[in-house]
């Protein structure tokens, strides 16, 4: 009998480690590449579990693309939680959350953002940010602030592609970026 017949069976502790492995290889390499030998590989379990699991590779590429955007919505929620509030406060949070992501690993890391453009991530992320910004109307509507968003994608952006670097640095554009979303900034 092998070690797999003698394991105890841990239903939800295989489902999160096919998520946790599924997540790692969509952050690396796009969900349009997720492939259940490989999935299953990096598991340490059985292509069976992934059918079991999440009933076919669409069922896998969804609930991936949702544990990736829960995994985005919890680090920027953390990132609300540590603000003040009042004018920008979303800014501030998408700021914080693009120039200092919560590790190498985490889905606001330059590289794991390329996995937005694929298209199952994409909608996902569209309506995420629209109900943050619906929910931060009062606050993060100002056109400066916008505008600052935007930078920071454009700065992601070049990150992921690899485009010219930033001058004078990173953290010189995330203070100049911070400093325009204060109501009394020019």
């Amino acid at each position: 009998m092998s070690d797999a017949h003698r394991r105890p069976k841990t239903p939800e502790a295989t489902r999160q480690a096919l998520l946790d492995a599924g997540v790692r290889l969509a952050l690396a390499e796009g969900l349009a590449a997720l492939a259940l030998p490989a999935v299953s590989a990096e598991a340490a379990v059985t292509k069976g579990a992934v059918f079991h699991h999440f009933g076919s590779r669409q069922g896998l590429v969804e609930a991936v693309a949702a544990e990736i955007l829960a995994r985005i919505d919890a680090e920027f929620q953390a990132a609300l939680a540590k603000d003040a509030g009042g004018h920008g406060v979303l800014t501030r949070a998408y700021l914080y959350c693009i120039f200092h992501p919560a590790s190498p690993h985490s889905p606001w890391a330059a590289p794991s953002l390329r996995s937005l453009a694929d298209t199952a991530l994409a909608g996902l992320w569209r309506d995420w940010i629209a109900a943050q910004m619906a929910a931060h109307a009062d606050t993060d509507s100002d056109t400066a602030l916008v505008a600052a968003r935007l930078a920071a994608d454009g700065y992601w952006m070049s990150r992921v592609f690899g485009s010219v670097p930033v001058p004078p640095g990173p953290d010189a554009l995330f203070a100049h970026l911070l400093a325009r979303t204060r109501k009394d900034a020019p």
